[in-house]
């Protein structure tokens, strides 16, 4: 059996590129923060259009391949059927895909549209409250799971029916290659996916670990501040080293399973001990906005005023995505071994946009209930205070307040270490020269990365700023990836037109 060898060109041009962009965050925080705020504008404005386009684009595209000839193609063998169950299935990809940041955002994104909305509308209105509703579950939907399936797709399909001994984002443009897996072509694109994926990891546990650190504030009665913020991180990195180290099935897979139970029993618990006739007109209420405007909304840019919304927020949406859809297509491909490509898209899009759905529907609008109602000044909190403290003044409105915030924290972390074992166990995969199916990275390697990814967003922390720094290296890292979107595409269309020609 061919033994798995470690890549050392990639693993040290990564380590290199951690190592030379976080040393001048810690050296020079307040210059950091400047250039990366000039960043954000200038990248946004220029090529905002673009990340809109993809969008687009990506939707378009699936649906095509779904209910094409080429959706009844199995990923491995004709004979071959799914690894995982589908409950299982969707558990890993959901906590994959989503994470933490979820919790982060599904309670108070609202808040943000209903005193700034979109489209002109009136601050504090019952519209800027209907969009408000809305604009979460279409950030969360099905454009975002589209652009996670389409590298997914890209991969799975040559990796599968290749029989390729190697699983890396390179694979997506596998027919560029022509056998070269590891030339120089195929390392470039595997880089541009390790910085992306370390950038974005970065970003999004930055996003996490306050919100987890104020909810553990809460708890103990103590004060949320950056050494909290950091020994959250420090104890999310072990607690996730410590999964990827039990391997796919029994960390990845266990983990997925309780916390997908843990959440999906807490919404349930505040539809009905919240305002549920609310929560549950508002979500269907909010569908429908949604349904009757979801092309106006993929192709809105805001030429007419200078609003920034959808820079500061599709824009920045859309570019999370991409920068994690390599990772997500990568670790996808791991799980859906036996499933076609129909099934691939359809669940990735149908389960992944209603996992999401469900959190934004019954705490986002349990919080623009309270916030209609007088019961809590939660755009005031979100304005003053920050978005976390919103959020625990929200669930302390609920009864048996401790039990919730404490099963609250705990779900965020374990989405936290079930989103970032998945990357650790990609970043391992794509510096591993020869991966064969079934087989995993060595162990020490994808416990390296775990401790790698909390590099960056500790750094980040220490700017001691907004949540800005942690949008800009989004942004920044999902560029290039943007570009080789396209190559993927060209590369799966004619893999799949010479392997089932008409």
């Amino acid at each position: 059996m061919e033994q798995s060898r470690i890549d050392w060109p990639s693993f040290m041009l990564a380590a290199a590129v951690l190592v030379l962009t976080s040393i001048p965050i810690f050296v020079y925080p307040a210059e950091s923060s400047a250039f990366l705020e000039n960043l954000y504008t200038y990248i946004s404005q220029k090529f905002g259009v673009l990340y809109l386009l993809a969008g687009v684009a990506a939707i378009g595209f699936l649906l095509w391949l779904a209910f094409s000839r080429f959706g009844n193609l199995r990923l491995g063998d004709d004979d071959d059927r799914p690894e995982f169950g589908e409950l299982s299935w969707v558990g890993m990809l959901f906590c994959a895909g989503v994470g933490a940041g979820l919790l982060v955002w599904c309670g108070v994104e609202w808040a943000f549209y209903y005193d700034a909305p979109p489209y002109g509308v009136e601050p504090r209105s019952a519209e800027a409250a209907e969009w408000a509703s809305t604009y979460g579950l279409f950030h969360w939907g099905f454009t975002a799971w589209a652009i996670y399936c389409l590298p997914a797709v890209a991969i799975a399909y040559p990796y599968y029916s290749r029989k390729l001994g190697v699983l890396r984002f390179s694979v997506c443009c596998h027919w560029f290659l022509k056998g070269k897996e590891h030339g120089p072509t195929a390392r470039a694109i595997d880089l541009l996916f390790m910085i992306a994926m370390l950038g974005g990891a970065a970003s999004s546990l930055g996003f996490s670990s306050p919100m987890i650190a104020e909810t553990l504030a809460w708890l103990f009665n103590v004060e949320a501040d950056d050494k909290l913020e950091i020994i959250v991180v420090i104890i999310c990195i072990v607690l996730f080293a410590g999964s990827v180290w039990m391997g796919l099935k029994k960390g990845i897979k266990r983990l997925s399973d309780i916390n997908v139970a843990l959440a999906f029993g807490l919404l349930l618990f505040i539809l009905l001990a919240g305002p549920t006739v609310f929560i549950l007109k508002t979500s269907l209420n909010s569908l429908g906005v949604m349904a009757q405007n979801f092309v106006r909304m993929n192709f809105w840019t805001d030429p007419f005023t200078e609003s920034s919304f959808v820079e500061n927020w599709t824009v920045f949406y859309w570019a999370w995505w991409i920068a994690f859809a390599p990772y997500v297509g990568l670790f996808v491909t791991r799980i859906s071994r036996g499933r076609t490509i129909r099934q691939m898209i359809t669940g990735m899009l149908i389960w992944g946009s209603l996992g999401s759905w469900l959190f934004y529907m019954v705490i986002g609008n349990y919080g623009l209930f309270l916030e209609m109602s007088d019961a809590v000044d939660v755009t005031g909190i979100v304005s003053s205070q920050g978005g976390n403290s919103a959020l625990v003044a929200m669930l302390e409105q609920l009864p048996m307040a401790g039990l919730v915030i404490g099963v609250f924290s705990v779900i965020a972390i374990i989405f936290a270490a079930t989103t970032y074992d998945s990357a650790s166990y990609t970043l391992a995969s794509s510096a591993t020269l020869h991966l064969k199916v079934g087989n995993d990275p060595e162990r020490w390697h994808r416990v390296f990365w775990a401790f790698a990814l909390g590099v960056m967003p500790i750094a980040l922390m220490l700017l001691n700023s907004n949540l800005r720094p942690f949008q800009v290296i989004l942004l920044v890292v999902s560029l290039p990836i943007l570009f080789v979107g396209i190559a993927m595409c060209v590369a799966l269309v004619k893999t799949l037109r010479a392997d089932l020609p008409e």
